[in-house]
């Protein structure tokens, strides 16, 4: 079994909004089968705990937040040495957090982990409680759609730029998305077709950057 095999056997399913406007496009996937530190998100894998076999981890790319153009949330799962999940963990605005409930509740069909997608922003968790905490649940979706324009992450400092005509292109795009999140999650299986290795995402961004600022001035023009 090769890794975009390996990983979409161990995918999350992802819950979203019933509004949500944005899905994934594209997700890079890296396996680690002994210590390494990932090349999306700051962080590394120990292996340190024995059960632990596998570190799949999920770079999800959508081409928009509702904030800004420019997304990637990450899933790492934790697979055991007989196929089992150890562990689950989700990337929650810049930080990540455990994602496999106590009582194990929350993984389905045995190998994929249940998370829910924060309405518009894409953060993970596996209680939708948690999004209810959030100051800006409702603002961000609404008033605040596309206030950040488009952003640049530390891995992609100096590949492309921004600017105030830019970032102005993209909030009034994405202010025509605005909406108010429903509170009621959809399952989305993500499609066989959207896994790729890590390298060629890294890769293919910029020029998914440039084709939906191109896309946008067309439609601003209209």
């Amino acid at each position: 079994m090769n890794d975009l095999e390996l990983a979409s056997n161990y995918a999350p399913y992802i819950y979203f909004d019933s509004k949500e406007p944005f899905f994934p496009v594209k997700v890079g996937v890296t396996v680690f089968n002994k210590a390494g530190r990932s090349g999306s998100f700051p962080r590394a894998f120990e292996f340190e705990d024995p059960r632990v076999k596998h570190v799949i981890e999920y770079a999800i790319y959508w081409d928009y937040d509702i904030q800004h153009l420019y997304e990637m949330e990450h899933v790492w799962v934790y697979v055991g040495h007989q196929g089992e999940v150890v562990d689950a963990e989700a990337s929650f605005h810049g930080k990540y957090l455990k994602s496999l409930l106590k009582d194990r509740s929350n993984i389905e069909d045995e190998t994929h982990v249940k998370l829910y997608s924060q309405p518009g922003k894409h953060a993970f968790s596996p209680l939708t409680e948690l999004f209810e905490l959030l100051p800006d649940l409702r603002l961000a979706t609404n008033e605040r759609a596309g206030n950040a324009g488009l952003i640049i992450t530390d891995i992609y400092k100096g590949v492309y730029s921004t600017s105030e005509e830019i970032n102005r292109m993209v909030e009034q795009y994405l202010q025509t998305f605005r909406f108010i999140p429903s509170m009621e999650f959809v399952k989305y299986t993500i499609p066989a077709d959207l896994y790729v290795p890590w390298d060629e995402l890294y890769k293919q961004v910029p020029q998914r950057i440039e084709d939906r600022l191109a896309e946008i001035k067309s439609i601003e023009m209209h």
